[in-house]
């Protein structure tokens, strides 16, 4: 991506070394082991942190005396501008049907974090709590994507920080409120296909993003939505549950099979029409 000379957010909240927390009883590994799994079983973040508490707790945040890498420094401007650029692109897209587009703060933490949502650890990869509307990164999670999933590149890691503000936008435009109270009021099967759409229309805004960040700034590059696709089709549920047992149980998906998050992402980028992005009314079949 072409980011030079881009204007970095000031709406970061930079809590590295701070975030801290020891991990009694498990270790890291072990705290990845238990948020794995219990993700692929379709839970949630909450019922990550409520089963690493289980098998062995977090304790509480603590200072450290964190030094950040010369990459990890280059990763957080990269971060920053990359928020700079939702920003820019939500607030005109909003401007435009007459609404005032409010950012997301994006947390910056290193091991694990405290949200209004609950704890989470770096295991748990980026996530947004609407609690609070933050985005929570640790950026150790792009220095692991090529080694853990096989994908790389600056626009890969700018889908992920974009698809989160996704939710963001979500939650601003009332869908994200709608949803979880109809998730928490249907089967467990149904609940998992509400997360699904949820899922798939944040790829769809992080296309979006793409499209017009595109148009305002000429920041794509050759090669770079290939990059994206790459990371949608290696985080569907189906391709994750087969890494890791061999098979997928379909019933189980709350985020999307790979087909589904690389088609949403990759419409959202060809049109850049947040009107053509309704998941909720699509059959779930045909998503």
């Amino acid at each position: 991506m072409r980011l030079d000379g881009r204007r970095e957010s000031s709406n970061v909240e930079d809590r590295r070394g701070m975030s801290g927390g020891k991990v009694a009883g498990l270790g890291l590994g072990g705290v990845a082991i238990v948020a794995l799994i219990t993700l692929l079983m379709g839970g949630n973040l909450g019922d990550v942190f409520q089963n690493v508490q289980n098998a062995g707790g977090i304790g509480s945040a603590t200072e450290s005396s964190y030094q950040p890498s010369a990459e990890e420094e280059e990763l957080a401007v990269f971060a920053k501008r990359i928020l700079a650029g939702t920003e820019d692109v939500w607030t005109k897209i909003f401007a435009q049907y007459g609404r005032t587009y409010t950012p997301p703060k994006l947390v910056l933490f290193s091991g694990s974090v405290q949200s209004a949502c609950g704890g989470a650890t770096s295991s748990t990869g980026p996530f947004y709590c609407s609690g609070d509307q933050s985005v929570y990164l640790d950026l150790s999670f792009f220095m692991n994507m090529k080694k853990q999933i096989g994908a790389d590149g600056d626009f890969a890691y700018a889908y992920v920080i974009a698809h989160e503000v996704g939710h963001h936008v979500q939650n601003q435009l009332g869908i994200l409120g709608q949803a979880h109270q109809q998730m928490s009021r249907v089967s467990e099967k149904e609940s998992n296909q509400i997360s699904v759409r949820l899922e798939l229309q944040a790829d769809f805004f992080a296309g979006v993003w793409a499209h017009h960040d595109n148009k305002l700034f000429g920041s794509l590059e050759e090669g770079d939505i290939d990059e994206g696709l790459a990371v949608a089709a290696k985080i569907g549920d189906d391709y994750l549950q087969k890494q890791a047992y061999g098979y997928s149980v379909p019933e189980s998906f709350n985020h999307g099979t790979s087909a589904q998050r690389s088609r949403w992402l990759k419409k959202g980028i060809q049109t850049g029409d947040i009107n053509q992005g309704d998941t909720f009314s699509v059959r779930y079949e045909s998503l």
